[in-house]
């Protein structure tokens, strides 16, 4: 008689006769982490973890976040990018960039699971940009749309996106020429991955800087910030259409003279916060109704007034805004969090562990919050 040890694991699976319709379920409501381990149960669990439709049904269901952290060491010029839990405690090391500057990384963008950021190639000086799915670990390297030809002196960004109407993720590339002056709009689909160049153009009159490099996805529309003189607008570029247009500045909103505007997306809302130094505020103003271009102000002061009110890094939808981050010791980062209906701080610690070389000369730069997802890339 056959013992349940010499059994194969599809025969002993079939034999609980548990429908498969069940173990989807199931396996949906799990973090990522476990369901990858799952895979190699059987090749059935295999096959409907790896079907489409159960990545989306577990996005759909999965209510967990995590922090993705940027880490720069003076010492190697290497770029650390991080994972770690919402509420503190051990890092993941995810991918390391050698031979790069503080300032060549520029910008992480995180939606439906998967983070964009940009970085500058040290070889030839030019932006390039990754796709990083930081629940599954896996990394994408956008190849450029045009390798061996460009201009020395043209600028180049690159901007995050999800189109519902085919429900994919896009990322939005804009180059500006000098001579002629000129811009040059691309489109990279991740379902092709492919790049295509598309006959639209910004209706203003702008520079790409790094003053511009920071946007937010809401309804398949691409917002990103920029400075008419001293006042701060946002442009649009709708993913289904692909057609850019403007929304002005909320009227009241202060001129970029001693703050700092920043794009911003909660609740489903874009908005743009300004940190005012002299009065340790963040005023934020948020479009409630983008038909009619409705804003809606709110003011968040630090209650110590002997401490400033940190740069934001991220808002999310828990009432909370995420500050910039500090380290404390060898081993040991902190991230304040703001809690909005509270008015409260409090620091979240983070350890480095030993996954990766650590140093006196490590800085953190930047966290932003993802959603847990499946997306494969």
């Amino acid at each position: 008689m056959e013992t349940l040890e010499e059994q194969s694991t599809d025969d002993r699976l079939a034999k609980l006769s548990v429908p498969i319709e069940i173990i989807e379920d199931i396996l949906s409501r799990l973090p990522v982490e476990s369901i990858l381990r799952f895979r190699s149960v059987s090749k059935p669990w295999l096959s409907r973890i790896s079907d489409p439709s159960f990545t989306k049904l577990h996005f759909t269901r999965s209510t967990r976040t995590a922090l993705f952290i940027s880490a720069y060491d003076d010492s190697t010029r290497q770029q650390h990018l991080l994972s770690a839990p919402r509420d503190g405690g051990p890092v993941s090391h995810l991918l390391t960039i050698d031979d790069v500057s503080q300032n060549d990384f520029r910008a992480a963008e995180h939606l439906n699971g998967l983070v964009l950021f940009t970085s500058v190639n040290s070889d030839s000086g030019y932006p390039c940009a990754y796709v990083v799915n930081p629940s599954t670990r896996k990394s994408l390297l956008l190849p450029h749309p045009d390798p061996y030809s460009h201009d020395i002196d043209e600028t180049a960004c690159y901007f995050f996106g999800f189109d519902e109407s085919t429900n994919e993720h896009k990322v939005l590339m804009i180059r500006q020429f000098p001579k002629p002056a000129r811009f040059e709009i691309r489109i990279f689909s991740m379902s092709t991955r492919s790049w295509r160049k598309i006959d639209a153009g910004p209706p203003i009159a702008f520079s790409i800087s790094y003053g511009y490099i920071c946007s937010v996805c809401v309804n398949s529309v691409i917002h990103l910030k920029f400075l008419d003189g001293l006042w701060c607008h946002i442009l649009t570029f709708d993913l289904r259409t692909e057609v850019f247009s403007v929304i002005n500045s909320p009227q009241g909103a202060p001129p970029y003279d001693g703050c700092f505007p920043h794009i911003i997306k909660a609740n489903g809302c874009v908005g743009i916060a300004w940190r005012i130094i002299k009065n340790n505020q963040l005023r934020v103003w948020m479009l409630q109704d983008y038909e009619n271009c409705v804003w809606v102000r709110e003011i968040y002061t630090e209650p110590l007034a002997e401490v400033c009110f940190p740069y934001p890094q991220d808002f999310v939808d828990t009432d909370e805004i995420i500050c910039r981050p500090s380290k404390l010791s060898e081993n040991v980062m902190s991230v304040p969090v703001y809690n909005k209906k509270s008015r409260c701080f409090k620091s979240l610690h983070f350890t480095l562990g030993h996954l990766f070389p650590v140093s006196r000369n490590l800085r953190f730069y930047m966290v932003k919050s993802y959603d847990e997802s499946m997306v494969p890339l």
